[in-house]
Order: structure tokens, then sequence, then C-alpha cells
């Protein structure tokens, strides 16, 4: 009876130390993501062991076609709720999991021996951070991760597949770093050094040139060189002083690329003298560094002032953002997953649907590599098949920039302004008029199989993207790119804000819905270049949209006039 009894109690302690353990070490494994491995990328070693990953593990945001709605509500000039941002709560809200997906996800983290305490979330609850070793990881994922480098010579640690137990599968959006491959690339064309700045000058002396399509009058310099007084007579912003104390305007810096505040002095004492002394605020993100030895000054950042998940969670945790934000760093569309691209794109909607204007070059490369040549083209698929193809750019989902050069202004020449269609992104409903408009001039079988005619059209607009005159390690340049193009829109886009703010009327906010209706009054229409790429000479410049030069260049005047215009 005793020996009965001792066994009973043993069978129910041992049933009752089964109901602790969670679900996820019972439910069968299945694949969650599996990609080919990108061109160019070739495997190398196993990591060590104890090599650490910062795992980012993106839960459902259920409710997130409720914040779209709200984004292009408050972005649609014509909507009564125009101008009528989310909080940052409200916004926290929308995307948040569902408890149950919570609840998965850390029964299954407690589980690998992982508490609370290791764990970092997002205010919403929308992502989870934890730093790993990757032997661990490995086993979560049921998967191999190994060293893999680049032709270029970049390294990364990545795996091409993970799998996650089943249930999980609802619980769980996507889990990075694991299939990404993506070489976060400043948009940048080479730089022209002081030499050749020298033989322009003389250009100084010309006469006057009268821009067609503002009827101001413009440096003859601006041709050969491109300064702060260009750009004001060039989009109609001179005499434009901002006055607004509730203003701002930021640019994202990637890669240890260092804005310098000796250049920047330099710069104000030459183009800007009433700037002189003033200066901006670094905000380091995950460690970002902030080398100010003039050495190391970098082109990049001195441009702009001149990945993406990192500078997402930072900003969007913030009661405060600036209004106007430029970034020039992306990628071509096909080096991200999908499940990750969509994911970056509802953080940057969350941004807009809080008033913040987003604006990202558009590339160098025209419509993929940049080179017309059949032979030499690099446009091939990473689905295994090596197909020839278009190649958009990463994000594509906000204010998208392409390049212009020259008076009057053409696509830039001396790289190719990039544009395209987007293979993940549907093209907005707020497109449909301009981009079908533009379709109808191909002639029929143009570039069949090379693009996605139903996709997201990039760029929405342009700026000068070439020879702007900036100070790097304190020597004057010339230097070009859509890294120019994307920040000087920017900037407009803040002197556009100050104007409504003076007025005591929000910020412009996610700009696409205003620019593609009562905005294209504000723009100036680009009539000449093309963007080749691919081994072929890419799409022409047409009136209307166009993928080069999208809506064209801003007239800020006009667009003043509009965009307080009830």
């Amino acid at each position: 009876m005793y020996v009965t009894m001792k066994v009973l109690s043993s069978s129910v302690g041992l049933l009752y130390f089964l109901a602790l353990i969670p679900f996820a070490i019972t439910s069968p494994t299945k694949l969650k993501e599996r990609i080919i491995p990108p061109r160019g990328w070739n495997k190398d070693n196993a990591p060590p062991a104890d090599h650490k990953i910062a795992l980012r593990i993106g839960l459902p945001q259920p409710n997130f076609h409720v914040l779209r709605t709200h984004l292009y509500e408050v972005s649609d000039p014509y909507h009564p709720r125009y101008g009528s941002y989310l909080s940052k709560e409200e916004v926290d809200a929308l995307v948040a999991p569902h408890q149950a997906s919570i609840d998965a996800v850390n029964d299954w983290l407690g589980s690998h021996g992982i508490q609370d305490s290791d764990v970092n979330r997002s205010p919403a609850g929308d992502w989870v951070t934890i730093m790993l070793p990757v032997h661990l990881v490995e086993k979560m994922l049921d998967t191999k991760y190994h060293v893999w480098k680049h032709d270029n010579g970049n390294t990364i640690v990545r795996t091409t597949s993970y799998s996650l137990p089943e249930h999980l599968h609802e619980h769980i959006d996507v889990i990075q770093p694991t299939t990404i491959f993506a070489q976060l690339r400043g948009m940048k064309s080479t730089i022209v050094w002081s030499e050749e700045a020298e033989v322009v000058t003389s250009a100084k002396n010309l006469a006057p040139i009268v821009n067609e399509a503002t009827g101001t009058l413009v440096d003859a310099s601006c041709n050969t060189t491109i300064t702060i007084t260009c750009l004001k007579q060039l989009y109609n912003a001179v005499g434009l002083v901002p006055s607004a104390l509730n203003n701002s305007i930021a640019v994202t810096g990637y890669l240890e690329q260092f804005a310098n505040f000796q250049d920047l002095q330099s710069f104000y004492t030459e183009q800007n003298p009433a700037a002189v002394n003033s200066s901006f605020e670094v905000v380091s993100i995950n460690g970002g560094l902030n080398n100010q030895t003039l050495a190391e000054a970098g082109a990049e950042a001195n441009l702009d002032v001149q990945p993406y998940q990192d500078w997402l969670d930072f900003v969007l945790a913030q009661p405060s953002v600036p209004l106007a934000i430029s970034t020039s760093y992306g990628d071509h569309e096909q080096t991200v997953p999908k499940s990750y691209a969509l994911r970056v794109c509802n953080g940057l909607a969350q941004l807009g649907a809080r008033g913040v204007s987003l604006t990202f070059s558009s590339g160098d490369f025209g419509v993929g590599d940049g080179d017309p040549n059949p032979a030499t083209q690099t446009c091939f698929t990473n689905d295994g098949t090596n197909t020839t193809r278009f190649q958009p750019l990463f994000p594509a989902s906000v204010t998208s920039v392409g390049g212009t050069v020259g008076i009057p202004e053409v696509a830039v020449t001396r790289f190719f302004s990039g544009g395209g269609f987007s293979d993940y992104f549907e093209r907005p409903s707020y497109q449909d008029d301009a981009v079908n408009g533009f379709l109808k001039t191909l002639p029929e079988g143009t570039y069949d199989g090379l693009f996605n005619p139903e996709g997201r059209g990039i760029p929405d607009v342009a700026a000068q993207g070439d020879r702007f005159r900036i100070f790097l390690a304190g020597v004057p340049r010339l230097i070009g790119g859509t890294s120019a193009s994307s920040p000087t829109f920017a900037g407009l886009i803040a002197l556009l804000n100050d104007v409504r703010l003076s007025q005591g009327l929000p910020s412009l906010g996610f700009l696409n819905p205003l620019l593609y209706t009562k905005g294209l009054q504000g723009f100036n229409d680009i009539l000449v270049g093309h963007n080749p790429g691919c081994g072929t000479n890419g799409f022409n410049v047409t009136e209307g949209w166009d993928p080069v030069t999208g809506l064209g260049t801003p007239n800020v005047m006009e667009l003043q006039k509009l965009i307080v215009d009830n």
C-alpha cells in the first residue's frame, strides 16, 4: 500500500512538473523564413560560440490598419482631420501586440532560460530585443549561423533560414538579424576635389540667369557650384526667414560618418555668416560615435548637416520628435527580407502619424546599378534564378528625393537619379493618377518583366544633387549625390513648417498625400534626362511625374501659399 501511494504521489508530481513546462518545448518547429544567399555574399567559417547577437523579435501589430487610416486622414489636406496628429501614447496603443502574443513569446524565452530582466522592450511592446550568444540563438531558431563575406570585403554573421515552434508563428512577425544581408550604403557619388572647385569660380563673373520655372534670377555660378544662396534662388525661397521657436529638423548618420563642428563653422563663415557660432545637437544611438577630430570628418555626414530599427526604436520612444528628418542611406530592396521591410515601414508610418516629415535619398544608380551596358550590368534577382530585373531602393514608403543639376534643371548626369517601382509595396492611391499618367507614355512592352508597374513609384520629388560646396576636414570640396538632394528638400520643408507653425498651424507631417494633390501646383516640372542602369537607358523624364525626378523640384513661395490656404 505504501509503495502504491509513493508511486501515485510521484506520478502526480510528474504531471504537475510537466504542466509547468512552457508549451514551446513540446510544439514542433516549422520553417519561418528561408532565403537564397544574395549575390556577392560567400559563406565562410562558423562564428565563435560566444559571439553576441542583439536578437530582435517583432510581435504582430493587430491594429496597425487603424493607425494607417489615421495616418492618411491626418495627412490629407482635404480631410477634416488634416494636421490632427496622434500623440506618442496613442500611436503606441495602436501598434501594441495582443497579450496572448506577449505571453507566448515570454513563455518561449523562459523555456530557454531567458529572464524578463534580460529583455528590452519597445514602449509599445511590439519589439523585444535580447543580447544572446550565437549558440543559444541557433538552438532557439533551429538554425546555423555563419560568417559571410562580401566581394567588397564586408563581413556579417547571418543565416539563410530559421524555424520556430509552430504555435509561435502567429505571435511573431519577424526575427532579425537572421536573413537580412543588406549593406546600409550612403547614397553618394565621387567627391570633386578642390583643384577642380577652383577652376569653376570664374562663373561668378557672368550675368545672372533667369530661372524660367519661377521667374527669379539665379547666379550663373550655380551652374557649377551649389551654395545656400543658389538653393534659395533656384527654389524661390529668397527672403524667407524662419521665426518659429518650436520648429526642428534632423538628419541621420550611420557608418561612422561624423558631422564636424569646425567644418560647420567654416561653412557658415563662407555661406551664412549670420549663423556663425550656432551649431547642432548630436544624439548618439546604440553607441554611435561622434569623433570631432577634423581629419576624421565624414563627407556623407557633412553633406547631410551636413540599421533603421535601432534608430526607430530610439526615436519612437521620444516624447518629442524633430518635425523634419532626412536620411541619405539605403540599399536595394531585395537585400531586405520583406517581413523586415514591412515592419520598418510600419515604424516610419508611426512617425508620420505623429506629424513628422521623412525624406530619403532615392539613390545614385538609376534603375539599379547605373550601368547601361547589358554585358556588364549587375541587376540580378536574389531568388536563385539570376534574372535581370531593375533594383528599386529601400525604403520606398516615405518621401523619396531624386537628383537634378544645372539651370534650367535637368536630371542629374554625373551619376543617375535612383528611381523605379517597388516590388514589395503596392502603389498607394494618392499616386494613381500621376503614375498611371507616366505608364501610359511608355510604348507597349517597354521593359516587360524588368519592373513592377503596380508598385509604389519612386522618387516623389527632386532637388539639386551635384557640386555642393562643403567643408571637409577643413578644406572646401565639391560633392554630389542624392545625399545632397534629400537634406536639401528636408531643409525647404522645415522652412514651410516654420510658415505654418508661426500661424498656429501644425507641421506638414507625412508629405506625400499633400504633394500629389494640392501641392502639385508648387513644383517645377523637370523635362530632360533619364536614369540608366541594369543594361538599359532606364526611364525617361516626362511631363508630370516620372521615376527619375518625381513631381519635380519645389517652388517654395508657391507651396507657402498652398499650405496656408484653407
